[in-house]
Formats: structure tokens, C-alpha cells, sequence
């Protein structure tokens, strides 16, 4: 006898701002039990951060599809350093580009094994809310990240930091970069939530707030949409391009009432 799959749901937003051009690529996808949710924040002159994220998540997206690589950290990895060398590589056949680079996060669960592995570079997010439980499962690639690493900063004085966004890891950067990836896959749990995220999103946001608006959110996209009318509701001058993905296990609003 067989046991149910896990009911995966998803749904993605990303919105300009107030700048002029979006340079956030979101990318979401299923193939067969195989699910994978990608974000890229990418920066540049010009378009070219925009077309450092869409390349990031193009490249890992096809990296994950070609020869059906094992669902496993180890190709997890390889796909993410696969966009970082499509990157570095497509800026220097580019004549006049300006430096570009890109941060990018990714989900990819296996439904059938009812399992997630996850990685990163650079500074977009993800969280993952279980029971009404919010925990932050990346950290990090810039300078303050490093401070509260040492004991300088706390996790509070973080967050308002005037350099919080001062990057040390992106893709496209020289030299190599080092994914983190979460070494082995991890059992899914019924009602699992997950929401990954660019800078412009998290850092527009009490983390309060995403536990709060999922508790009365039908949907995925209904949750994300809360959670844009609260940065919306900031009418914060400068707000940068911010984008996120909602990864639902389930109903998290009604796992989290049981």
C-alpha cells in the first residue's frame, strides 16, 4: 500500500518598488514529484542586474533537469555553482556590461520522499514556519551577518544596520563561491510553510508579521499578498524591489489550529 503524497502548493510575487526596473526573477516549477522554487536578486548598472537573476535561475533550473541528477545536496550545489560560472561567464563575453552579479536562494523537495533540501548565496532568505514556529534556515552573505557571527551585533541591532545589504558572496562575483547548502535532505512536515525571500521583502518586514498574516491566509498567494499590503503600507520612499515565494506542505493555517 502506498502512502498519500504531500499536497504541495506555491505561489510567487515581485513588484518594483519604487525603482524603475525590477531586477528580482522569481521561478517556480514541478516535475513529477520534484518541486523547485528559485529567487534572484540581482544588481548591476544599466539591466544588468536583471539579467544576472534571470540567468542565475535559468541556469540552475536546467542544471537540475539535465540527466535527472539524484535528488541530493551534492547536485543541489553543482546547479548553483553552475549559475554562478553561467554568469561570470556571460558578463565577460558581454561587451560594455557593467559588473553584474546576483544573490539567488532555492527550495527543491521531493514529495514523493516527503523531504526539502535548500540553498543560497548571498543575502535573499528563507523561513520556514512549522506550528506557528518562524525559523530563519539561512544566514546571511554580508558584512553585518559576519558581526553578529562574532558577538559585535545583535541579531536586532542587525537588522537596522546602514550596511545590513553589503554583500561578501553573490554569484557572478570572481573567483569561486560557496553554496550553502543544507547537507541532507529534511523531512517535510504536514502544514510546513516556507517563504523565500529578496532583501526588499525581509527587510520591510517584522518577522512577526509573516507568522501572523499566515494564520489567516486560504492560500499561498493570499498569505504573500498579506504580507505585500504591510511593506506596501510602510510607503517607505526608497523601497527597493521586493519578491518572495510561498511554499505550502498541506494547510499550514489549519495544521497550525489542530
Amino acid at each position: 500500500m502506498s502512502l498519500p503524497v504531500l499536497e504541495i502548493t506555491i505561489a510567487s510575487r515581485s513588484e518594483p518598488g519604487r525603482r524603475e526596473r525590477n531586477e528580482d526573477k522569481v521561478r517556480i516549477g514541478c516535475d513529477g514529484p520534484l518541486w523547485l522554487a528559485v529567487l534572484a536578486d540581482g544588481a548591476g548598472g544599466h539591466r544588468d542586474g536583471a539579467e544576472a537573476a534571470q540567468r542565475a535561475v535559468d541556469r540552475l533550473e536546467a542544471a537540475l533537469q539535465e540527466d535527472a541528477p539524484a535528488f541530493s545536496a551534492q547536485a543541489l550545489t553543482r546547479a548553483v555553482l553552475s549559475a554562478h560560472a553561467r554568469v561570470r561567464l556571460d558578463q565577460e563575453r558581454a561587451d560594455g556590461f557593467d559588473r553584474m552579479h546576483s544573490t539567488v536562494v532555492a527550495l527543491w523537495i521531493d514529495a514523493l520522499r516527503d523531504c526539502v533540501l535548500w540553498s543560497h548565496v548571498g543575502d535573499s532568505r528563507l523561513y520556514r514556519a512549522r506550528r506557528g514556529t518562524l525559523s530563519r534556515l539561512t544566514a546571511d552573505d554580508s558584512v553585518v551577518q559576519r558581526l553578529v557571527d562574532a558577538g559585535l551585533l545583535t541579531p536586532q541591532q542587525a537588522e537596522a544596520h546602514p550596511q545590513k545589504n553589503q554583500l561578501i558572496a553573490a554569484l557572478g562575483i570572481e573567483g569561486d563561491v560557496e553554496p550553502h547548502t543544507a547537507p541532507d535532505p529534511v523531512a517535510l512536515e504536514e502544514g510546513d510553510a516556507f517563504l523565500l525571500c529578496s532583501d526588499g521583502w525581509w527587510g520591510s518586514l517584522d518577522e512577526r508579521c509573516i507568522v501572523g498574516t499566515l494564520a489567516d491566509a486560504a492560500t499561498p498567494g493570499d498569505w504573500l499578498d498579506s504580507m505585500r499590503q504591510c511593506i506596501e503600507a510602510r510607503a517607505a520612499p526608497r523601497q527597493d524591489n521586493f519578491s518572495a515565494i510561498g511554499v505550502w506542505v498541506g494547510d499550514p493555517p489549519q495544521a497550525r489550529r489542530r
